[in-house]
C-alpha cells in the first residue's frame, strides 16, 4: 500500500543543461499515479528535454528525478515511450504486427522465437487501438492517424505503468486527433494508466487532462488544470494574450483574444463563440480523466475492443486550418 502511494514521477530541485546552457532549473513537483498530464511551454523551453530526463537519457546537473519509485532510467522496462518522429526509428516497410512485436523483442529482427503469448499480446493490443484487419499492412501504407496508433500500440504491448508521448497529435487531421485523445482516455479509464504528453495545443487534450507541467521563466512547475487554466498564467507562458473560455455547459477552452493581439498573430485560431461550438461538437460525450480514474483498475490482460474510437482519415479535413484552437509552433 505504501508503494502505491508513491508519486509516479517526482522532481527534487532538478536542473538540466545542454551544451553548457541551463535549459531549466529548480524543478520540484510530484505527479501522482493514474493521472493524465501535459507538458507545455514555448519553443526551446525544454519540453522534450524533460522526457529525456525522465527516461534517464540526459543526466541532471543538479537535484534528482525518480520515476515509478526508482532513479530516472532504472524503471524504463515499465515505461512506454512514443517519440515525436516515430517513423524515423522504424523501417516503414515493416508490417503493423511486426512493428508492434518490436515492443516486446526490442530491435531483434530476423530469426528468433516468438511465443504464442507474445503473439496473443500483439493481437490484443491491435484490437484495443483499433487496428484490427490492418495487421499485415506496411507502415508506409497507413494514414498518419493509423501510424500513430501503431506507434502507441508498440509502446503498450508490454503493458507499461507509465506512457510518455512527445507531440502525438502533431500533423494529424482533427478526426485523427480526436480518435487518439479518446484512446488516451480509455487507457486512463480502463487501465488506470499514468500518461504524460508533450503538446503545444491544450484544447484537444483538455477533456482528459488532470494537470500540466508548464515551463515558465526557466523553471518547471506542476499544477492541476484549475490552476493552469488561468488567462494571466497562459498569457505569460505563451507571450500572447490568451483567454480561457467557459461554455454554457461548464467546459473550458483556451483561445487567443484577437482584439488584443498584434495584427495577424492569431490567424487560424478560434474566437470565443467558435471555441464553444467546437468543444460541444467534438467532446459532447467526453469526461475528464480526473473523474474517470478514481475507481478500481480493470485487468489489463484482456483489453476491450476499440469500437468506441473514431475512424482515422488519410487526408486532412477542410476545417483543420480554422479550428485548431490555441497552438504555438515549436
Amino acid at each position: 500500500m505504501e508503494k502505491e502511494a508513491e508519486p509516479c514521477i517526482e522532481f527534487r530541485q532538478a536542473a538540466v543543461q545542454r551544451g553548457g546552457r541551463t535549459i531549466w532549473s529548480e524543478g520540484t513537483f510530484a505527479i501522482q499515479r493514474g493521472t493524465v498530464t501535459a507538458i507545455v511551454g514555448t519553443n526551446g523551453a525544454g519540453k522534450t528535454t524533460m522526457i529525456d530526463v525522465e527516461l534517464g537519457l540526459l543526466p541532471l546537473c543538479h537535484g534528482s528525478v525518480t520515476v515509478l519509485g526508482r532513479p530516472a532510467g532504472q524503471a524504463n522496462g515499465r515505461i512506454g515511450y512514443v517519440p515525436q518522429n516515430y517513423m524515423d526509428d522504424v523501417d516503414s516497410n515493416v508490417t503493423v504486427d511486426q512493428s508492434i512485436l518490436l515492443g516486446i523483442t526490442g530491435t531483434r529482427f530476423g530469426f528468433h522465437r516468438v511465443t504464442r503469448e507474445q503473439r496473443g499480446a500483439v493481437a490484443d493490443i491491435i484490437d484495443f487501438v483499433g487496428l484490427h484487419g490492418k495487421e499485415r499492412m506496411r507502415l508506409n501504407e497507413l494514414s498518419g492517424g493509423l501510424r500513430q496508433r501503431a506507434a502507441i500500440a508498440q509502446a503498450l504491448v508490454s503493458h507499461p505503468d507509465l506512457l510518455l508521448l512527445d507531440e502525438p497529435l502533431a500533423n494529424l487531421d482533427l478526426a485523427s486527433q480526436s480518435a487518439i485523445v479518446e484512446l488516451f482516455a480509455r487507457l486512463n479509464r480502463e487501465w488506470g494508466m499514468t500518461i504524460q504528453i508533450v503538446s503545444h495545443d491544450l484544447n484537444m487534450l483538455l477533456p482528459i487532462l488532470t494537470g500540466a507541467v508548464y515551463l515558465l521563466d526557466g523553471h518547471p512547475h506542476y499544477s492541476g488544470m484549475s490552476t493552469v487554466l488561468d488567462s494571466q498564467l497562459l498569457t505569460h507562458l505563451y507571450g500572447t494574450k490568451v483567454e480561457v473560455v467557459t461554455t454554457p455547459q461548464g467546459d473550458m477552452f483556451v483561445t487567443p483574444n484577437p482584439d488584443m493581439e498584434p495584427a495577424g498573430h492569431g490567424d487560424g485560431t478560434l474566437d470565443a463563440s467558435e471555441a464553444a461550438c467546437f468543444f460541444k461538437q467534438h467532446y459532447a460525450h467526453s469526461h475528464p480523466a480526473g473523474q474517470q480514474s478514481q475507481g478500481a483498475t480493470p485487468s489489463r490482460a484482456t483489453p476491450q475492443s476499440a469500437a468506441a474510437t473514431q475512424p482515422d482519415t488519410a487526408t486532412q479535413g477542410s476545417t483543420q486550418g480554422s479550428t485548431q484552437g490555441f497552438t504555438q509552433e515549436d
